[in-house]
């Protein structure tokens, strides 16, 4: 009985970070929609490919249970989440979004990050 706490205290941490990805999904797809039309096929795009290449890495992850497999996922999907970090900051750099979402988007993905953190180190003690 207590291994089955255990599962779902794991599996609703898994939904936790799934809906604040999808939620970081959703905000991105609305701030990309207002760049100038010249960014649509270079950082918009690298964007998009971070986010849904990110979110297949977190699905696999979530899927996964063999432990190294799903410590390569997780590695993938925070690789995923710095570059999208880099795009950001780019995107402020270059004035494509305002402070506000600069902080707002910045503030989503330090949260997907530490979820994930706390997730592979659940991971690496198993």
């Amino acid at each position: 009985m207590n291994n089955s706490v255990s599962n779902n205290q794991k599996s609703n941490v898994n939904l936790k970070i799934y809906q604040k990805y999808l939620e970081l999904i959703y905000y991105s797809n609305d701030i990309v929609r207002k760049y100038p039309k010249s960014e649509n096929f270079t950082l918009v795009q690298e964007i998009k490919n971070s986010l849904y290449v990110g979110l297949r890495n977190l699905m696999y992850a979530i899927k996964c249970y063999n432990k190294q497999d799903k410590l390569k996922y997780l590695n993938e999907f925070d690789t995923n989440l710095n570059l999208l970090k880099v795009h950001v900051r780019l995107s402020n750099k270059y004035k494509y979004i305002s402070s506000q979402n600069y902080q707002a988007w910045s503030t989503l993905i330090t949260d997907i990050c530490n979820m994930l953190g706390g997730w592979i180190t659940s991971c690496l003690k198993r």
